[in-house]
C-alpha cells in the first residue's frame, strides 16, 4: 500500500455509512507524514473493531492533520446519498487544520474543492494509507455515534448493525416505526409482493 500519490501535502478521505437506512453520513480526511507506515493499517472493513479503534488513537497521534465531518439524515434526504457524502467529505476537509495540496478520494465521484487537485481511486481505501486512515476515523467515529443512538431506540439494533438495513433493524422499523435520525428517502422496508387476485 503507498502512502502517497504525489509528493505535495496530500490528504485522503472517504466516508462511512453511505448504505445505512438511520444516521448521518460520516467521512474523515487525514494527511499522514509522507514517510510513515504501519503494518495493520488497511481498508477499515477488513479490521475488527478493537483494530479500528487502536488505530484510530494511533492516526490521531500521527497524522500531521484530519477533520471529521457528520451529514444529518434530513440533509441525507434533501440532497441524496451521494451528494451528501461528498458534501461530508468536503467538511471534513475544511475541518482540518491545514488545507491540502491534493485530495485523494475513495470511490469514483467528487466535486471540485476549493481549485485544489482530486483524484477519485476505486478501492482506495486499501491502497493508500491516507485513504485507510481517514475510512477508520469515519467508522469508527459514526459507530460510536450509532451507539449513543441505540441507548435511545433499542429496539432497532443500533449496537449491532449500525443503522444498516439488517433484519432486526427492518422489523424494529415495522413494529415500532421511523424515528427521526431514519433517512425518510429509503426503502425503509421493502416493498411487498402482491398477487392480482
Amino acid at each position: 500500500m503507498q502512502t502517497q500519490l504525489t509528493q505535495t501535502l496530500e490528504c485522503g478521505t472517504d466516508e462511512a455509512g453511505r448504505g445505512c437506512l438511520a444516521g448521518p453520513v460520516t467521512a474523515a480526511a487525514v494527511i499522514l507524514p509522507a514517510s510513515y507506515t504501519h503494518p495493520l493499517l488497511t481498508d477499515s472493513k477488513k479490521l475488527t473493531a478493537k483494530q479500528r479503534h487502536a488505530l484510530r488513537e494511533e492516526i490521531k497521534n500521527v497524522a500531521l492533520a484530519y477533520g471529521i465531518a457528520h451529514v444529518s439524515p434530513q440533509r441525507i434526504d434533501e440532497i441524496n446519498i451521494l451528494n451528501a457524502s461528498i458534501e461530508a467529505m468536503q467538511l471534513a476537509i475544511t475541518a482540518m487544520a491545514c488545507v491540502p495540496e491534493t485530495i485523494l478520494v475513495d470511490g469514483n465521484k467528487f466535486k471540485p474543492y476549493q481549485d485544489i487537485p482530486h483524484h477519485c481511486i476505486i478501492g482506495g481505501d486499501g491502497k493508500f494509507l491516507n485513504i485507510a486512515a481517514a475510512s477508520i476515523l469515519a467508522k469508527t467515529t459514526r459507530d460510536d455515534l450509532m451507539l449513543e443512538y441505540h441507548q435511545k431506540h433499542p429496539h432497532f439494533g443500533w449496537d449491532t448493525n449500525k443503522g444498516y438495513p439488517t433484519s432486526k433493524h427492518r422489523n424494529g422499523i415495522r413494529t415500532h416505526g421511523a424515528v427521526d435520525i431514519h433517512r425518510k428517502t429509503f426503502a425503509l422496508l421493502p416493498k411487498q409482493l402482491s398477487l392480482d387476485l
